[in-house]
């Protein structure tokens, strides 16, 4: 868990957009804290209106740089003049605003609040279906927190997902610390088997996304698994299985348990199973270990696998775990480094999504309202397409449409209804 400082500058967008960071910072157990000295991670959701504006972002953001341990800077002037504060030296990862949260992670698995009761947010189901994991890794603290895996009853959990549909949630979202490890500690893996029951026993439209998966545990039903994903049209095509490293010898120092024979292993069994589909997952930059090859290694295995989501973290240090007794690489090398891969990410997520581009997609779910009369909606595949003038069309969050894809904004499509 991490204690973050955000600060906010612009228009109302910017605040609706530092809103949802928010959220997602709280559904992963991370919480705020009022200053960035109490912080381990500051946020600047920037604004670049006029020439002033930009001068005062850059003082701003060496002052936060001065003051925390993690510095993460997105909106407006973050992503059209990221040079800016290249220019200035100023040690910060600049991201898009959907790719904020999980960067604040580290790499950690999400942590939820006591208990493991679903919640319905506009018409998201939120479910958590177990707490905790099976894992061990040497840089996550989340471990303290939740402890080995507890995996409620398949027919539990099923009723919560009933509920939730009954109240109105047209899509539903599987979390946990590892989904992919759900009933192991029972003695049998049973994440596909939650899934088929949903989709076959739960009745009404809406739609499934399974949230992060450890390959270690997704690898043993892997083909069970991709052939529910093939089955079912209310699940999602989308996988978020976390590789962290390109390298055998960074895993084992991070105690991740997969190989990385495992990760494609489980790419493969998906690639198989559908032709249509979204690889997410993660990788850590600069663990402590990772030398040139091992950095190598990882952006070679970007390239097989061209993950169409891909989180890229740098590491730093949790108090309270292993890796924090490591010697540190330097921050000029740690920054190097995730400025090459997060260009090769830039690449690869943009070359999915201009493919894209003149295709029909089917039945998207309007999730929820966009800035200004925009909204979110999600394809099959779970990848994000804005319809703009929304209200023109008539949409509102809930409501299924065919889109034709007119453009693309390298990390998320443009489309308009068909």
């Amino acid at each position: 868990m991490a204690r973050y400082h955000i600060e906010t500058y612009g228009c109302t967008s910017n605040r609706g957009e530092s809103r949802q960071i928010e959220s997602a910072l709280r559904d992963a157990g991370h919480y705020r804290v009022d200053g960035p000295e109490a912080a381990d991670v500051a946020i600047m959701n920037s604004c670049t209106v006029v020439e002033k504006t930009e001068r005062n972002m850059l003082r701003r953001a060496k002052e936060l740089e001065a003051e925390t341990a993690d510095l993460i800077i997105t909106g407006c002037m973050a992503l059209a003049q990221s040079e800016e504060f290249e220019d200035e030296d100023i040690d910060a990862q600049i991201l898009h605003w959907d790719d904020v949260p999980q960067a604040v992670t580290n790499g950690e698995c999400p942590t939820p609040g006591p208990g493991v009761e679903p919640v319905l947010d506009g018409v998201v189901g939120i479910l958590p279906i177990a707490r905790g994991c099976m894992s061990d890794c040497s840089y996550c603290i989340t471990k303290h927190a939740t402890g080995k895996i507890d995996s409620p009853s398949v027919e539990e959990n099923l009723e919560k997902a009933r509920a939730l549909v009954h109240a109105g949630a047209k899509e539903i979202r599987i979390t946990g610390q590892d989904t992919g490890v759900y009933g192991w500690e029972q003695g049998e893996r049973k994440l596909h088997t939650l899934l088929d029951r949903i989709c076959t026993e739960i009745e009404g439209d809406f739609r499934v996304r399974v949230g992060m998966a450890n390959p270690k545990g997704v690898h043993g039903i892997r083909d069970d698994l991709a052939a529910v994903f093939a089955k079912h049209d209310e699940l999602y095509n989308f996988l978020h299985a976390p590789v962290q490293s390109g390298s055998n010898d960074v895993l084992g120092d991070m105690r991740r348990q997969h190989q990385v024979s495992e990760y494609v292993e489980v790419v493969e069994a998906f690639d198989d199973a559908l032709d249509y589909w979204t690889l997410s997952t993660d990788f850590i930059v600069g663990f402590p270990t990772e030398t040139d090859e091992d950095h190598q290694q990882s952006l070679a295995l970007l390239r097989e696998t061209r993950p169409e989501k891909i989180n890229v973290t740098r590491f730093s240090k949790r108090p309270g775990t292993d890796a924090a007794d490591m010697k540190g690489l330097g921050g000029t090398l740690k920054k190097e480094r995730s400025k090459e891969m997060s260009e090769l990410k830039m690449d690869v997520v943009g070359e999915a999504y201009e493919a894209m581009v003149g295709e029909t997609m089917a039945d998207a779910l309007v999730v929820q309202e966009g800035t200004g009369d925009s909204v979110k909606c999600r394809d099959a595949a779970y990848r994000q397409i804005i319809v703009q003038n929304a209200s023109e069309h008539g949409l509102e969050p809930g409501d299924f449409v065919d889109l034709e894809v007119t453009g693309q904004n390298t990390v998320y499509a443009f489309g308009e209804p068909v």
